[in-house]
């Protein structure tokens, strides 16, 4: 960084032995070329869960504790034990009812995962998927951010047809590889300077120097001239920088250290899953807050596990809560007590989804709180076992663009879900006509 008066590059790095961070919007930095003083970042984000959720009948005693959706319609809706958990948040979500892909409708549940952003043909030997709507966005967007998108995962690179470990799908209806090491996502979009840096890079690392020690004497020379205002947010933002690399720390200090014995009824545990699931989850929302943060992106998906058992993230369940079965066993069982497991797994997850909405809510650009400008769409690609019908879905955020939130909404099965997507898109100021097979927009906006 050049150490001169005035104005603040837009996309100033902080930059020290073989790294450059990328810094988040100061009130000294100048407008973007061509930028006006109304326009404000729309963002997208999508985070999967997979094998669906507890929803037991209506008849069933466990219906009023353990079933995803809420009691009740409309603004009037109750909680269950299940999403409890973003009740803080109620005034800015909605979640939806009865939609689902009508291509997808009558397939098995795992092989609909591939389709959840798509909307895609899975019948037949053909495999004939189609863009997913992060691309579409993304597409249009990628002018105003160094990365077009991310695309992450638990697992990493693509799976294969029908177990799919992404959920970005290229306009030729391809997977596209997703990331899913802390570490390197880190490095690669938080730390990376280039590859003729990267030996630098390296030694400072292994002499167990942290991103915001390489650029400590950069930031001091910035934070000399900055405002008071500024100068907060350059040590808030340091902060958060620095807790992130701490706990990517932290979880890769547990990847070596073999677990206490359990009985896990012959279940087999990947060693990669020898983690906290919470804090691995937790650094990776944060790192798509940082994302958002810095404006690298405005398009992100999180696939937080594979369909079928097939990824590490099946542990989750044994790892997180003690529940000696994998999270797609739980999703079939009809043992006593099943609703319960499935359901308290489910609360699990829309705990971690909580702490990245908090994080939204408490992180800031130069519009207000990131909540307010990123769309985000939360849910699964089955309702309960193998069933592509009815899906959760929950979306929250978005009051920068006037959506409208806080109800529970249900439709019959003649609005397709792409009317959804569709909907997202029109919400974020892209006014495509159609999206995957919808039958018109579902209005999102007040």
């Amino acid at each position: 960084m050049a150490n001169h008066r005035g104005p603040i590059d837009r996309r100033t790095f902080l930059r020290g032995a073989g790294v450059a961070c990328a810094l988040p919007w100061l009130e000294a930095m100048s407008p973007r070329p061509g930028a006006r003083r109304d326009d404000r970042p729309r963002r997208l984000c999508f985070v999967y869960f997979p094998n669906g959720a507890a929803m037991p009948g209506a008849d069933d005693a466990k219906n009023g504790d353990w079933n995803w959706f809420p009691r009740g319609e409309g603004r009037d809706y109750q909680f269950t034990k299940v999403l409890q958990p973003l009740a803080p948040f109620r005034d800015r979500m909605s979640l939806f009812g009865g939609l689902s892909h009508p291509l997808s409708r009558e397939l098995l549940g795992h092989m609909a995962g591939d389709t959840w952003l798509t909307a895609g043909d899975m019948r037949g030997d053909t495999y004939k998927n189609r863009v997913s709507v992060d691309q579409v966005a993304a597409h249009r967007f990628k002018t105003a951010t160094r990365f077009p998108s991310l695309v992450l995962s638990t697992d990493g690179g693509v799976g294969y047809k029908s177990r799919v470990s992404t959920l970005s799908f290229d306009f030729t209806g391809k997977p596209m590889p997703s990331e899913h090491r802390p570490r390197q996502i880190f490095e690669r979009y938080f730390g990376a300077a280039g590859a003729g840096n990267a030996a630098a890079r390296r030694q400072s690392i292994q002499q167990g120097k942290k991103v915001v020690d390489l650029v400590l004497e950069d930031s001091k020379q910035l934070h000399a001239r900055l405002g008071k205002h500024d100068q907060t947010k350059l040590d808030e933002y340091l902060a958060s920088l620095n807790s992130v690399e701490e706990q990517i720390r932290r979880n890769e200090a547990w990847l070596d250290v073999p677990m206490k014995p359990f009985d896990a009824s012959g279940l087999q545990l990947d060693a990669a899953a020898n983690i906290d699931p919470q804090a691995y989850l937790r650094s990776m929302f944060d790192l798509m807050v940082l994302a958002l943060q810095t404006d690298l992106t405005r398009v992100i998906t999180f696939m937080t596990g594979r369909e079928d058992g097939m990824g590490f993230a099946d542990n989750f369940p044994n790892l997180a809560l003690g529940i000696k079965r994998g999270h797609h066993t739980i999703s079939h069982d009809t043992h006593e007590g099943h609703w319960e497991q499935w359901g308290s797994y489910d609360q699990w997850h829309a705990k971690q989804f909580a702490h990245f909405l908090e994080r939204l809510a408490t992180t800031r650009d130069e519009h207000g709180p990131l909540l307010d400008s990123t769309l985000t769409l939360y849910g699964s690609c089955c309702s309960t076992t193998h069933n592509a019908r009815n899906l959760p879905l929950l979306l929250a955020g978005g009051g920068d663009f006037d959506v409208k939130h806080g109800e529970f909404r249900r439709y019959g099965e003649d609005v397709p879900m792409s009317n959804l997507l569709l909907g997202m898109l029109h919400a974020v100021g892209l006014r495509d006509e159609s999206f995957g097979d919808s039958t018109g927009v579902l209005h999102l906006r007040t």
